[in-house]
């Protein structure tokens, strides 16, 4: 095994190569799910201005403050003041002003009777509580202070960033944008789904699975047809993809058989290393730089269980980090194995598996067999067991880190 190249040498190398993606300016909505290249600081306080908190009526605390249902205050009532519409800018002593959630609080009102504690009077209230001072009155900066950091650079925009950014007036912010990925399949065996299938054809689900793969990282993935197994063909569609890809990503053509496409058409450039990674499954890889912008190109096996653990491994730290998003590896969890399994000497096994919590602790089930093509076993899976390179046998109850597949990072 010494020919064979370290997990996470390769994954040194790949994130030696790529690079950021540069940042511009983004709407708030296409910035969901980006990660932010500036830190934002507050435009302006939250609340901007003393608002109301209820329905109710703003009074000045001192003529309020010994209400009740024995002894009720009663004031003349000298306006009203809704939300947005401006209204009554003072308040004189003695006196009480109808006000609407969200309203401005006129000057010489420090506090706010909500409705249940009046007769909801039109020309005069009757009071029977007393608010406390400055009760139900939103304090201008009370959340948020002008010149504060919200939110610093890195941070992945989720809903509730984007809802602050509005709040504060920010229409626009600094990202770096969704890479954009294009995956190939290479085969001459492969049909498109829908398509009707010869005796010695498969569907192509690899172009899919890593498309949705690179969807769900946060990238704009394209998905191109079907390229058969020939090196100028391949070359060709290569070609015309470059002008739209800022990743490439194929699958098949990169071991050691006769019609391994990739492999041959790609090794004269010098730019794409191939060999062989101690990981099973995804033992052949290939990973290097193609065209005028020497965009990282990545030639995955073609078995649909490598395929998709080298995608985990290998391209998934690459967009993550085109995006500015960290950490560019899905992080490790532990978990008690519930059976034993074997493993090769000298290769880190990848196995599928089923993760799940309770009280009792964190398991994880292996799933299915060996094999790189069992895709059913794959679909049923939520985790990956990552088992080092060193360690030829775990046992029922051993610790061990997991990959959870579909946990936001």
């Amino acid at each position: 095994m010494a020919d064979l190249l370290p997990v996470p040498d390769l994954v040194e190398r790949i994130l030696a190569t790529v690079s950021p993606l540069p940042d511009f300016p983004q709407a708030l909505m296409d910035a969901l799910g980006l990660a932010l290249a500036e830190d934002v600081s507050a435009p302006i306080s939250l609340p901007s201005f003393d608002n109301s908190g209820m329905d109710g009526y703003a009074v000045t605390y001192a003529d309020v403050v010994g209400a009740s249902e024995d002894t009720p205050v009663h004031l003349p009532v000298v306006g009203e003041i809704g939300a947005g519409r401006g209204g009554l800018m003072a308040l004189s002593p003695g006196t009480a002003a109808k006000i609407m959630t969200g309203a401005r609080v006129p000057a010489g009102c420090d506090a706010v009777v909500p409705y249940e504690w009046t007769d909801r009077g039109v020309a005069q209230v009757r009071i029977t509580k007393p608010p406390r001072q400055h009760q139900h009155i939103r304090v201008a900066g009370g959340d948020v202070v002008e010149g504060d950091v919200l939110l610093e650079h890195g941070t992945v925009l989720g809903p509730r960033h984007l809802g602050l950014l509005a709040a504060v007036g920010r229409a626009t912010v600094r990202c770096r944008p969704r890479p954009r990925v294009v995956v190939i399949s290479t085969g001459s065996e492969l049909r498109d789904p829908g398509s009707t299938l010869g005796h010695d054809s498969i569907y192509d689900g690899n172009s899919y699975l890593l498309a949705a793969a690179a969807r769900a990282a946060g990238a704009i993935a394209y998905r191109v047809g079907i390229v058969p197994d020939d090196p100028r063909t391949f070359t060709d569609a290569l070609s015309d993809q470059l002008v739209r890809a800022d990743l490439v990503v194929t699958s098949g053509g990169v071991s050691e058989g006769d019609f391994d496409v990739v492999k041959e058409a790609l090794s004269s450039l010098g730019s794409v290393w191939f060999g062989g990674v101690a990981m099973q499954p995804g033992k052949p890889q290939g990973f290097g730089t193609i065209g005028e912008d020497q965009t990282p190109i990545f030639t995955l096996p073609g078995n649909p269980v490598s395929a998709y653990v080298s995608f985990e491994t290998f391209v998934l730290p690459a967009i993550r980090r085109m995006m500015g998003k960290l950490p560019y590896s899905r992080p490790l969890s532990r978990a008690r194995l519930t059976h034993g399994i074997s493993s090769p000497e000298g290769k880190q096994q990848m196995v599928r598996a089923s993760w799940e919590s309770d009280r009792g602790g964190a398991f994880v089930s292996p799933v299915g067999g060996h094999g790189s093509h069992l895709l059913g076993d794959l679909a049923s899976s939520n985790a990956l067991i990552v088992v080092p390179a060193a360690t030829t046998a775990l046992q029922a109850g051993d610790m061990v880190q997991v990959l959870k597949l579909d946990d936001e990072f």
